[in-house]
């Protein structure tokens, strides 16, 4: 279901020839390109689209290309775009001054295709080498904070749970005992839920999860996961229905729409009061499912909306019940429904609620 991006390339010249020429080269490689005329209209450009890699003329009126590079290169949003000088000007000062606006490399006018297109190709090539190096800084940096924060706690609170029903066995009732194994039951149950999204969030930032999708029924799903989360929604005394009708049917990776659905049914029961109720429903839409997990909980401020789907960013917030998660969840979700041609969104509203509205294609032969 996905498909490759092509690197973007924008060119800045201020002779149409040149941009003609340079965007030629680049396109009939299987780049994608943008080309401008002058410096302004660049940075603006550039500050929208964040190509992968910027071709850069000098001599132009009104900003030259120094200006242009020294620009982006004090900017955090622009600083790590490569930038390759391209120009008349061939003496050693100037490539000395190139070099200490930022650039990463100078060709020389009049230039050769080839030149042109392989060190255009060996820069994009090292760019995207710098950016999993980052991913996977990133990658290890958050799975240690989550091992020494999210994990180790629910760990401690079992062993110290586990030695006062084992060591002062006489101390408790059985009222008192049941109560305590509940708890350690959907402890455990919460450990092993926040392990599965911690490694799946990893395997995906690096790559390794791949979409394969197969025809399969929503219901016999659904009331897996149902009967999966049912002792967490009877803890909170929340009722959950699924309105989903047998008949449905979709195209989708089937471990990854597992972890969809148990992602956002957990959520939702997670930020729903004691006796409130949790709601799926489908419906036909286009050549797509409608799926809308639905709950009567605290609801999400308009202002922190935004930040639920930045995994880099580890926002989080406890549940009805102290409820703690990773932040990784909701990242996954948007990421995994993606990667199965879907979309999703949300509807909230503080004190009323919240509606996760995502897609799932249909097989391409079937009509619903």
């Amino acid at each position: 279901m996905e498909t490759k991006k092509a690197p973007s390339v924008i060119v800045v010249d201020d002779n149409t020839n040149n941009l003609h020429v340079l965007a030629n080269i680049l396109r009939n490689n299987g780049l994608k390109v943008a080309t401008v005329k002058d410096g302004f209209k660049a940075l603006k450009f550039i500050k929208q689209k964040k190509p992968d890699l910027i071709l850069l003329d000098i001599m132009m009126p009104e900003m030259d290309g120094y200006e242009v590079c020294k620009r982006l290169k004090n900017n955090p949003d622009t600083d790590d775009i490569p930038i390759i000088f391209i120009t008349a000007l061939n003496n050693t000062e100037d490539k000395i001054k190139a070099f200490e606006h930022g650039c990463v490399d100078y060709i020389a006018k009049p230039f050769r295709k080839e030149e042109v297109f392989a060190r255009v190709i060996a820069h994009l090539n090292l760019r995207q080498a710098q950016k999993q190096l980052k991913i996977s800084n990133a990658t290890k940096d958050k799975l240690f904070s989550i091992i020494a924060h999210d994990l180790r706690g629910p760990i401690s609170s079992l062993s110290g749970m586990l030695e006062m029903v084992t060591i002062n066995p006489g101390f408790l009732d059985s009222a008192d005992r049941l109560e305590i194994l509940n708890e350690m039951k959907l402890s455990a149950q919460n450990t092993y839920h926040l392990l599965e999204n911690l490694l799946s969030w990893a395997k995906n930032q690096q790559g390794y999860i791949r979409c394969q999708p197969e025809n399969f029924y929503l219901s016999p799903m659904l009331e897996k996961i149902i009967r999966l989360l049912s002792s967490v929604a009877k803890q909170k005394n929340i009722s959950m229905y699924s309105k989903v009708s047998d008949h449905f049917r979709v195209f989708a990776d089937v471990d990854l729409m597992m972890t969809v659905f148990r992602n956002l049914i957990s959520n939702a029961l997670k930020f729903t009061r004691d006796s409130g109720e949790v709601t799926i429903s489908a419906k036909p839409y286009g050549s797509f499912v409608e799926i809308t997990i639905s709950d009567t909980g605290v609801g999400i401020s308009e202002n922190l909306l935004h930040k639920l789907f930045r995994s880099e960013e580890a926002f989080s917030t406890y549940g009805t019940r102290n409820e703690k998660g990773s932040g990784l969840g909701l990242s996954l979700c948007k990421e995994f429904i993606e990667k199965n041609g879907g979309h999703l969104r949300i509807e909230s509203q503080l004190e009323q609620g919240s509606r996760f509205i995502f897609t799932i294609p249909t097989p391409p032969t079937l009509e619903l």
